[in-house]
Formats: structure tokens, C-alpha cells, sequence
């Protein structure tokens, strides 16, 4: 896994175009400055949302930004699309920069989605050995029974990754519709799974993501920023 992070001397000498033998000197003139405090250890660890400035010059000064969006039907969960609109697109311009998608949803799938620019944070979302669930209410065209519990919770052979899909668990809300908790997220996954009972999907939506679910409030297409309160939720 790439780390995010870097030496002082090292980012300081990359930052100012100088050798790293020259940085322990700028250290010792206290010009140097990590997070508001003289920086004395060249091997002082900088992380992407490290404030840094040398002299009267910020080197650095990136803002952990997190996000929850209510993703609406027929949107890319992409930064960038050459033919449809993207999630980053319902952005406001000035809001977009950065950003990046943990988890990211079907061209047809609605509901909860983040936006992040912290790389840690959006690992450890996409970690199946975190065992954080992903929740989410399906529609599927033909009635369901008891088998299909039995048959989600036992895994499904997927042949094409050669794997065993882990345990789903799936609750039975109506006729045609289900709640489905899963902690891995293969490739159109729930699909290829209700796909072996010959039962269309025809509408899927994310309800939450461990402890977060969507906010209500959000209609789709909307945003808002995540308390720090439901960041640290998901930290794990």
C-alpha cells in the first residue's frame, strides 16, 4: 500500500528545489515551521493535512474534506466522464478539487456515497478486512422466498475471480424487495448474485456504510459535508 506519507527533509527539500543535506541547517535557523511549531527533526513525519511553511511561505496547507452524497439514477461515480455527468459535476465548482470516491456506485444505483481527499481514511472504507458493511434496500423482479436467505448467507462461486463471495445477509421487507448487508464489493455483486436465481434487479439503493446511513434530509443529488462525529465512525 503507498504511504501518504513523507520525511520532513525530504518534502521540505522537494518542495524548495534544494538538497536534503541543506534542510538540517533551515531546521537549526528555526525557519521551519510544522502545524505552528518550530520543526527541529528532519525526520519529523509529514502527513497530506500537515500545515508546513518556511519563512513567510505556506508549503502546505490541505484541508481534510469528507463528504456524504445522495447519488440520484444514471450519474457516473467518477471524477471525470468524457460522455455522462458525474458525481464531481453536482459539485459546486469550488468544492470539487481533490476529491476522490471510496466505494464507488453502479451507473443505476442510488443512495449513499462519500467523497474524500483523504487516501487513509478511503482505504480503510475499502478494506474488506475491516468488516465494514455496506447496507442496501434492492426491488427485483420476481417474488422472493426463504431460499434466497439461505443462499446469500452460504456465499456464491463467482467463476470468473475464482472466489467464494463472504456471507450476505439479506431480510425479506416485501414481495419483491430485500435488505442486503454485505462487506465486500465485487463487481456488480448483488446483480450476479440474485442474477443465479434468474431475478432481475431493478432498482438498488445504498442505505449506509457501517454506522452512517444517509441522511434524509439530502435530496438526490445533494451534499453536505460529514460531522467529525461520523468520520471518526468510520475510521475503524
Amino acid at each position: 500500500m503507498r504511504s501518504n506519507t513523507t520525511r520532513l527533509d525530504r518534502f521540505i527539500s522537494a518542495k524548495l528545489r534544494i538538497k536534503r543535506s541543506d534542510v538540517r541547517l533551515l531546521l537549526a535557523q528555526k525557519r521551519v515551521l510544522v502545524d505552528g511549531v518550530v520543526a527541529t527533526n528532519i525526520g519529523q513525519v509529514i502527513g497530506p493535512f500537515s500545515w508546513v511553511s518556511f519563512d513567510d511561505e505556506v508549503l502546505q496547507n490541505q484541508v481534510a474534506r469528507y463528504l456524504m452524497m445522495n447519488k440520484p439514477l444514471g450519474v457516473v461515480s467518477a471524477t471525470k466522464d468524457s460522455r455522462n455527468k458525474t458525481v464531481i459535476d453536482l459539485l459546486p465548482e469550488n468544492e470539487r478539487a481533490g476529491l476522490h470516491i471510496p466505494g464507488r456506485l453502479d451507473f443505476n444505483t442510488t443512495g449513499l456515497l462519500l467523497l474524500t481527499n483523504d487516501g487513509q481514511w478511503s482505504r480503510n472504507l475499502s478494506s474488506p478486512a475491516n468488516n465494514i458493511a455496506k447496507v442496501y434496500t434492492v426491488t427485483v423482479s420476481k417474488p422472493l422466498d426463504a431460499s434466497y436467505i439461505d443462499a446469500f448467507a452460504s456465499g456464491m462461486f463467482f467463476n470468473y475471480e475464482g472466489i467464494t463471495t463472504r456471507p450476505v445477509k439479506l431480510e425479506i421487507l416485501a414481495d419483491y424487495v430485500a435488505k442486503l448487508s454485505l462487506v465486500e464489493g465485487r463487481y456488480h455483486q448483488i446483480k450476479r448474485m440474485f442474477g443465479r436465481f434468474q431475478n432481475e434487479v431493478l432498482a438498488l439503493h445504498r442505505d449506509a456504510i457501517g454506522g452512517l446511513s444517509l441522511d434524509p434530509s439530502l435530496a438526490s443529488g445533494q451534499s453536505r459535508p460529514l460531522t467529525q462525529h461520523e468520520v471518526l465512525s468510520l475510521k475503524g
